[in-house]
């Protein structure tokens, strides 16, 4: 039911974690697949490898997104080796931890840097692109963190609420032939959760239930992203699609 045939995609971070998981389900729609990733290029080619093995075009990418002549760069590249471009998830981010009254200026502005400007940078450029083919869809990877806050991680959680007001006001501002949504996911094992969702951790770092019973996997992530991105989705924008099991009720 879900064909994405013919639409080429760009997912940034999308080497590993819900950005791999990602960039594999779309090409299993039947899209083709721009890998990007910033500096571990192994899980990078191993995706790509993954997208070609289903007959669908791949390339992995490197770009610091906080650079916007980088960013300018690859989204030229991909026009010119793809032919342009129908979807884009705004994925890449970090997470870490930061007490207020310890926080520096660097991990703060390493925080917006990445996670905000970074899809800005992103979204500023590869808008046109979208446009130049007719329309397509901007999806963002924010977090329940944007949603109600996260005590000593409230850079981060800055950047998933302003990411979140961001989806509202390009809703709006793109329609009626870009939709841009967003996916809000919770706890989901990735690279960046693993130690904190082991058998001996979990209890502490989960400080309250999730009703489903576990912490989400990034193909829980990816699925409600392939959705958005089809024609299953077609009257849906401006819209924040909660993935966390039932713990945080938005």
């Amino acid at each position: 039911m879900i064909d994405l045939s013919g639409q080429i995609a760009l997912v940034t971070g999308g080497s590993r974690g819900i950005g791999g998981a990602c960039s594999r389900l779309l090409a299993r729609a039947g899209a083709d697949v721009v890998v990007h990733f910033r500096k571990q290029a192994q899980p990078a080619l191993e995706t790509v490898a993954a997208i070609e093995a289903m007959g669908r075009r791949s390339f992995p990418i490197a770009t610091d997104v906080m650079n916007p002549i980088y960013v300018n760069a690859m989204v030229d590249q991909i026009g010119e080796r793809m032919g342009g471009l129908d979807l884009v998830v705004l994925n890449a981010g970090i997470w870490t931890n930061g007490a207020i009254d310890t926080m520096t200026d660097a991990d703060w502005a390493r925080m917006i840097g990445v996670n905000l400007t970074g899809c800005f940078h992103v979204a500023r450029a590869t808008v046109p692109l979208l446009k130049a083919r007719g329309g397509g869809s901007l999806i963002f990877i924010t977090s329940t963190a944007g949603q109600r806050g996260e005590a000593f991680h409230s850079h981060y959680a800055a950047t998933k609420g302003a990411l979140i007001a961001m989806v509202r006001s390009l809703a709006v501002e793109l329609a009626p032939n870009i939709r841009v949504n967003a996916v809000s996911p919770g706890w989901i094992r990735t690279s960046m959760t693993e130690h904190l969702l082991t058998p001996q951790a979990i209890g502490t770092s989960l400080k309250e239930p999730i009703p489903l019973g576990r912490p989400g996997e990034p193909e829980d992530v990816a699925g409600p992203v392939v959705f958005l991105a089809s024609s299953l989705a077609r009257h849906i924008t401006g819209a924040i699609l909660n993935v966390n099991g039932g713990s945080v009720l938005v």
